[in-house]
This record gives C-alpha cells, sequence and structure tokens, in this order.
C-alpha cells in the first residue's frame, strides 16, 4: 500500500516508516473495574493497583477489557516507531485524553476514569482530549503515520482525530467486519508473528463489510504479551 507521498506504507527504502498507535480505552465501570477495585481484592494486580508502586495503563485496561486490549497492546508495541526513540503507543481515558500506554496509574486514577463516561459532549472527557491531541500533532514528524487501533463508527473520538490528523489517520483494513474478540486475536497473532498488518485511511472509510472467516484457534504462552 502506497501513502499520500507515494511510499510504501511499511517503509521507505534504508528507513522505517514512523508510526505511533492510538488505542481505544476500556470500560472504567463495569464488573471488572468494580473487582479491581475492590478494598477487599486480594489477586496481584488490584494489590499492585492499590499500592505507592501502580501499575502501568496497559496493564490495568487490559484486565478491564480482555483479549481487545490484549491484542491491541501486543500489536502496537510490536510495530510502533518514531526515529527519536520516543512513546509511540497512546491509551484514549475518560479524563485526561492520549496517555503514554506505560503511565503508572493508582486506586484513585481508576476511579477518576470509572466516573466520567466516553461522551463527547461532555467536557470533562472532550477538553482534555482535544488539548492532547492538538499537542500530540504538533510534536509528531508531518510523515508520521497515526494508526487507530478501536473502532471508527463512532464520533467520540474519531471527530477529534480527524480534526488535527487528517489523512495522516489510518486503521487496520482487517477490522473491517470483524468485532472486538475478532479483531484482539487478528492483532496477537500478527504480533506473535511479526507480521504488520494493512492500513487505510479513516477519512471516507467503509465502516462495515463482509464478516470474515473465524480465526483458528491458537494457544499463547502464559502471560504473553508482557505489556
Amino acid at each position: 500500500m502506497k501513502n499520500r507521498r507515494g511510499r510504501d506504507h511499511r517503509q521507505d527504502a534504508g528507513a522505517t516508516q514512523e508510526r505511533i498507535f492510538l488505542l481505544s480505552p476500556a470500560y472504567a465501570g463495569g464488573r471488572r473495574a468494580q473487582m479491581i477495585l475492590s478494598e477487599r481484592a486480594q489477586f496481584e494486580l488490584a494489590k499492585k493497583l492499590r499500592s505507592e508502586q501502580g501499575a502501568t495503563i496497559a496493564e490495568v485496561f487490559t484486565f478491564l477489557s480482555g483479549l481487545y486490549f490484549r491484542g491491541k497492546i501486543a500489536y502496537a508495541n510490536a510495530f510502533a516507531s518514531l526515529n527519536n526513540g520516543a512513546c509511540g503507543v497512546f491509551v484514549i481515558t475518560p479524563t485526561r485524553g492520549l496517555i503514554d500506554a506505560r503511565s503508572i496509574i493508582r486506586h484513585s486514577d481508576l476511579r477518576e476514569f470509572a466516573a466520567v463516561n466516553i461522551d463527547a459532549d461532555d467536557p470533562r472527557y472532550r477538553k482534555p482530549l482535544e488539548k492532547s491531541v492538538r499537542f500530540l500533532a504538533r510534536k509528531l514528524p508531518v510523515d508520521c503515520d497515526i494508526v487507530l487501533l478501536g473502532s471508527i463508527a463512532t464520533g467520540k473520538y474519531v471527530d477529534v482525530f480527524l480534526k488535527h490528523f487528517s489523512d495522516r489517520l489510518r486503521f487496520p483494513a482487517d477490522f473491517v467486519g470483524r468485532g472486538d474478540m475478532s479483531r484482539g486475536g487478528l492483532m496477537l497473532r500478527c504480533a506473535a508473528d511479526r507480521t504488520e498488518l494493512r492500513y487505510i485511511s479513516v477519512a471516507g472509510a467503509v465502516l462495515n463489510g463482509k464478516r470474515p472467516p473465524k480465526l483458528a484457534p491458537r494457544r499463547y504462552p502464559k502471560g504473553w504479551p508482557s505489556s
């Protein structure tokens, strides 16, 4: 696939195409969030979240969302690339806009997320997102690809991204027609196989398509991937 300047979507001759990933959020107000926020919870991640040490947002959102977020973080970590070595993976949050997937959060942070819905009409969500996206748009190299790993059918964040990133905003073509679980499984195996998906522009994209065949089952080592 060629990008708007005629380059292959993977690389220029002798140089890696710079690319970052934007990950849609996990729901922080559901049953699994209640589990990890319980003061009585004794599993390792819950205790870690309550401690001064905290846990990465990637760890916590993987617990909240399961396979889908696990696939997103594994895939993004495998294929993000910035020549200056800066962070290439960002997570949408309900109250803090886009943050580095390696960011440490604690009990109080997750409670904050749980109190605010992802709603474009809520300034508690919209204003931090707008601010972080504007900052990122100014900071990134002009030819850096920006790949959304999430639904493109919602204006909750896509509208903000398109406003600032325009035709640089892309998503995996193989997402069309797949549900969240199928997308998660697809990204996990692509990360394991080091096989990058093909990306297409979000602007003008077809939102619905024929459902692809189910993925064949595959086992992964316990604890893989590390977030």
